[in-house]
């Protein structure tokens, strides 16, 4: 870090640092120790805003530090970590500089030592008014600031106006350049450069006067914009004028067609008032005839009706006639139907006595039928048991079947007995089968799911691993897939512990124990088809059963409850190159007990790496004071190993599995033997009963031939027993017959005299009925006449209404025709038409009279006439097309808006003429001291270049004159003489030409420099030669346990002790 400010220099004292007191009992030193010397420098003055003291209070690496910079350059130098960089986030924060702009952190709280609840930064600042002493201390709880100037509490804004006020730009890295903003000095545009280096080096007005003519020229297009704007509308609206100017006469014109339009259809209303009052009238006179004529036609129907009325009464009485004549046949005939149902009961009688007789007779001949055949059965019987042999000696064959039929019943059920169990074994083998089966397809679920986020996260690798389970056997050796995956956890909640442990490329590595099998792979996926994936050698000698340097039971007492090892079950080769590359046998993970105690832990356990319940710390040892220092990460997420499978029991599981298959095929191979001896036996059975019913059979038949001869016998015995004499029924039934038939003869004499009045009856009431047809003849021919005339008047009366509907309707057109020729002519309905307007008053069907004004005469009368008027008025109106009545209005106010924009117009660009002199003022004020800033620039970086034989250039680089916005500062250089110049980028040059150019360009700013200080944190290029000068302020950064107290330092004892030994050194 470089300062600089002023020509001449003033004594400095030494800086130092305070630490508390040290635990005595801690081996490792609680509070870091360190001292920054300067040495004396000659004296000199102080320029304002120049940085004269820095004090630290538990701030990043400083326990206590109090740094007094010289007037002029001051180095700060010391060994990497000693804290150099601290002084810068001091002097930024404590000039109420932004956390984030350090690169280190965006929370203030982050930048108070570790262990500490609060810190301090004091900056007191050079003013020839009196000194600025500005505090902030830091609340790392609150994460807030609490701010002092000269010892009073103040605020943030304050204190940003007074560093202001003095010219500090903390956030200008032309100005302050901390460690980690160098490469982005770079990665500044040229705008931004130019910007930066106004603020830095420039005149306070330059910056000033660039900002205003960027408003200037942002204000000078809108107005531009608008004043062209204006100008085009404005020669639009006057060439718009200019057509509507031949519109407004066409409008005229079209005015005098639609006059003569208004005055035809004024007149239209009374001609059609006129034509309309005369068919009124021809309608009244005709309803008129009508209505006679049905009258006349009315009184022509009444004789009828009375005649009509006497015919009624007569056909009245004849039907009471054969309504009587009817009801006494009715009578007749009904005792007729008796009689006749009386016969047929007879009949059926003697048809059923006969019936019976036959079937006697025929019951008869059948018994004799049986009877024969009975005999001759018996006698077949009897020949047959004749020649039926001895089966006396069957018995014994009977007694061998039944006993062997036995045996084989026996063995059948104890077949049958031996395929249930073997079925019941089965079913359960095949449950088991199942449930074996599921366990394994939720095992091969959680597989899949971690191959799913492998194929989600790397497809390259997961791809890979498909080719080589499709190619394992290209390989000598063991092969083993990504490590996410041959890794399994015991509890998925340690998890973060591996994957915050084991870094992503490694445990998306694919983990080969030969070097030949590795290449192999390497060039079929890498090469062939160019996946990106990563692979790793398993150590020769396994490191897998290694077992750690301190035993877990030690370290339960910190809370240690595991190595990483024993959390996970991996492959012999995959788990021996993790305990060869991450040493995961000797990392203990531990819980919040651990965390709690993790000084305790750290000074006892010596352990480089542990893991609490959340975190992971790492434990070092200082290279320059052996002191042991630890840093702590929060845990990630675990993303890949949540999924947990047992492989262990998946592999039991699959050998079950195939045991249950085994025993299944022996269980079906049972069943298979069992079946055939079954059917065996079952046949064997088959064959045994059919033998001894063959025998039984042969030994029955006896038996049973005489038990039938018997029964027939019985049977026989029955049927000669069972008797009938039919020529005694014969005669019952023809005795019954007769009585029957003399029943039956008194009754067709009565019904021959009931048929007989019958006939009276019937001849009766057709004479009857004749007179009655001639009476309705004569009231059909009168009422058939009664109609016609009825029609002929209906016909009559639905003209008549017809006619008197329309006659109504004629006289509400009147009506409504008179009301509107009334309203054409601006008429009230009381209003009489002036005498001047009338003619001839017509009679109005209302009783009202008027007359179309004397206006309308010279008008055609009829309305075809008119109406062909309108049509040619109506047509030569619409020739003028778009045109409206508002034309000479808006023409009026176009006229209007013109002038407006005219004189708006000259407002505008006399404001324009205002601004372009302003901009040319402005412009000449900014443009002339800013190209002669950057020659000056230009010319000592081009010299800085050339004293390393490069070279390097400075211009103001311009897109376009007028855009002020897109002025900038071009940087090129070129480090070899067989290259051109190449403008500064982030990406062109390498990091060390980017850090050598970046300081070159400061130090062209430095003799232009109107800052109070510089700050450049980490260039080291160039500086190896740098000679000192007594102007120099060297700041020499210690730390370690064996520093010297700071309230022991005393500079005038350090000066007489080395003016001393200076004078007793011989002479050479």
């Amino acid at each position: 870090m470089a300062t600089s400010s002023g020509k001449t220099s003033t004594p400095t004292p030494p800086a130092s640092k305070r630490p508390l007191a040290k635990d005595p009992s801690s081996e490792v030193p609680s509070k870091k120790k360190s001292s920054a010397a300067p040495p004396l420098s000659l004296s000199g003055h102080f320029v304002e805003g120049s940085i004269v003291r820095i004090l630290m209070e538990n701030f990043l690496t400083y326990d206590i530090c109090e740094v007094c910079p010289g007037p002029h350059l001051n180095m700060i130098i010391g060994a990497n970590g000693t804290g150099k960089s601290s002084i810068v986030c001091a002097i930024c924060l404590g000039l109420a500089g932004k956390p984030a702009f350090m690169g280190r952190a965006d929370k203030v709280g982050f930048f108070v030592k570790r262990g500490c609840s609060k810190g301090m930064v004091e900056i007191e600042l050079f003013r020839s008014s009196g000194n600025l002493i500005i505090t902030r201390e830091i609340d790392v709880a609150k994460n807030q600031s609490f701010w002092f100037i000269n010892k009073k509490s103040t605020t943030q804004k304050v204190v940003e106006e007074q560093v202001a006020a003095l010219n500090i730009q903390v956030g200008n890295l032309c100005q302050f350049l901390p460690q980690d903003k160098v490469g982005e000095f770079a990665k500044l545009s040229k705008i931004e450069l130019l910007e930066a280096t106004e603020k830095s080096i420039g005149p306070p007005e330059m910056h000033q006067y660039h900002c205003e003519l960027k408003n200037f020229r942002e204000k000078e297009k809108q107005l531009e914009t608008s004043c062209k704007e204006k100008t085009e509308y404005l020669e639009k609206m006057v060439q718009r004028n200019e057509r509507y100017k031949q519109d407004v006469e066409r409008f005229y014109e079209r005015k005098r067609h639609l006059d003569l339009i208004e005055m035809l259809e004024a007149k239209r209303p009374w001609v059609e008032y006129e034509n309309v009052r005369q068919e009124y009238e021809e309608v009244k006179s005709a309803r008129d005839r009508v209505k006679d004529e049905v009258r006349k036609l009315k009184d022509g129907q009444i004789p009828i009706t009375r005649r009509i009325e006497e015919i009624e009464m007569q056909r009245h009485n004849l039907e009471a006639q054969i309504k009587a004549k009817a009801t006494d046949i009715k009578e007749t005939s009904q005792k007729c139907k008796q009689k006749q149902d009386v016969i047929e009961r007879k009949d059926k009688h003697i048809e059923e006595l006969q019936q019976a007789l036959t079937v006697k007779q025929n019951a008869e001949l059948d018994r004799q039928r049986r009877i024969s055949n009975t005999r001759k059965m018996i006698e077949d019987l009897q020949n047959e048991l004749r020649t039926t042999e001895n089966c006396v000696n069957l018995q014994p064959q009977i007694d061998d079947i039944t006993n062997d039929l036995r045996r084989v019943q026996d063995e059948k059920e104890s077949c049958e007995s031996e395929i249930i169990d073997k079925l019941k074994e089965r079913e359960t083998l095949e449950k088991e089968k199942k449930s074996v089966n599921d366990q394994i397809v939720q095992f091969d679920n959680l597989l899949n799911q971690k191959e799913d986020k492998l194929r989600q996260r790397y497809r390259d690798t997961y791809d890979a691993v498909l080719w080589l389970r499709n190619n394992r056997d290209k390989f000598k050796q063991g092969v083993y897939e990504p490590i996410m995956l041959m890794i399994n956890m015991k509890d998925n909640k340690n998890a973060k512990y591996i994957e915050n442990h084991i870094p992503s490329n490694d445990l998306r590595a694919f983990v080969f124990e030969s070097q030949e099998d590795m290449e192999i792979f390497l060039k079929e996926v890498r090469d062939n088809k160019k996946l990106r994936v990563n692979a790793v050698i398993a150590p020769r000698n396994s490191y897998a059963d290694r077992a750690p340097s301190r035993s877990l039971n030690e370290l339960k007492q910190y809370g240690f409850f595991s190595y990483l090892r024993e959390l996970f079950d991996a492959p012999a080769p995959v788990m021996s190159y993790l305990c060869s590359q991450y040493h995961i046998h000797e990392v203990p993970v531990g819980t919040e007990r651990t965390r709690e105690r993790i000084e305790r832990v750290i000074q006892e356990t010596r352990l480089k790496q542990m893991y609490t319940a959340e975190e992971k710390y790492v434990v070092k040892t200082s290279f320059y004071s052996n002191k042991v220092i630890s840093s702590n990460t929060s845990l990630k997420v675990a993303q890949f190993l949540t999924v947990t499978v047992d492989l262990e029991q998946r592999r039991h599981l699959e050998e079950h599995l195939k045991e249950i298959n085994r025993k299944l095929q022996a269980v079906e191979s049972g069943l298979i033997a069992l079946r055939e001896k079954s059917k065996h036996l079952e046949h064997k059975d088959n064959e045994l009963r059919q033998r001894k019913k063959e025998l039984l059979e042969r030994k029955n038949k006896k038996r049973q031939l005489e038990q039938k001869i018997s029964s027939k016998l019985g049977s026989l015995k029955l049927m000669e027993q069972d008797t009938c004499n039919l020529e005694e029924e014969e005669r019952k039934a023809n005795t019954k017959i007769k009585e029957i038939n003399v029943q039956k003869a008194k009754l067709v004499t009565e019904l021959t005299n009931l048929i007989k009045i019958c006939t009276s009856l019937h001849i009766q009431k057709v004479d009857l009925v004749l007179q009655n047809t001639t009476v309705i003849s004569e009231k059909n021919k009168l009422e058939s006449d009664y109609m016609a005339a009825s029609s002929q008047l209906r016909v009559k009366e639905q003209h008549f209404i017809e006619l008197d509907e329309n006659r109504q309707r004629l006289l509400q057109k009147c009506k409504e025709l008179m009301r509107r020729a009334r309203q054409v002519c601006n008429l009230g309905a009381e209003q009489t038409v002036p005498q001047e307007y009338q003619t001839q008053v017509p009679n109005i069907p209302n009783g009202h009279s008027s007359s179309p004004p004397m206006a309308f005469q010279d008008l055609p009368n009829t309305l075809d006439e008119i109406d062909a008027l309108l049509t040619e008025e109506r047509s030569r109106a619409s020739c003028f097309t778009g045109l409206n009545p508002t034309v000479v209005e808006e023409y009026t106010k176009r006229e209007e808006e013109i002038e407006q924009l005219t004189e708006e117009l000259k407002i505008k660009k006399v404001e324009l003429d205002k601004y372009r002199e302003s901009i040319s003022q402005v412009k000449e004020r900014w443009l002339n001291p800013l190209k002669e800033l950057v020659e000056k620039i230009n010319e000592k970086f081009s010299n800085f270049f050339s004293s390393m034989q490069c070279a390097g250039e400075v211009d103001l680089h311009i897109e376009n004159e007028e855009d002020y916005d897109k002025y900038g500062i071009r940087i090129r250089v070129k480090f070899r003489s067989s290259t051109q110049l190449h403008e500064l980028t982030p990406h062109h040059q390498s990091g060390g030409e980017r850090s050598v150019s970046t300081m070159l360009y400061l130090m062209a700013l430095q003799e232009l420099n109107r800052c109070p200080f510089r700050v450049v944190d980490e260039i080291n290029q160039l500086l190896q030669n740098l000679p000192y000068s007594e102007k120099m302020t060297v700041l020499f950064v210690y730390n370690g346990p064996h520093m010297l107290e700071p309230n022991r330092w005393n500079l005038k004892a350090f000066q007489r002790r080395r003016r001393r030994i200076t004078f007793t050194q011989p002479s050479q």
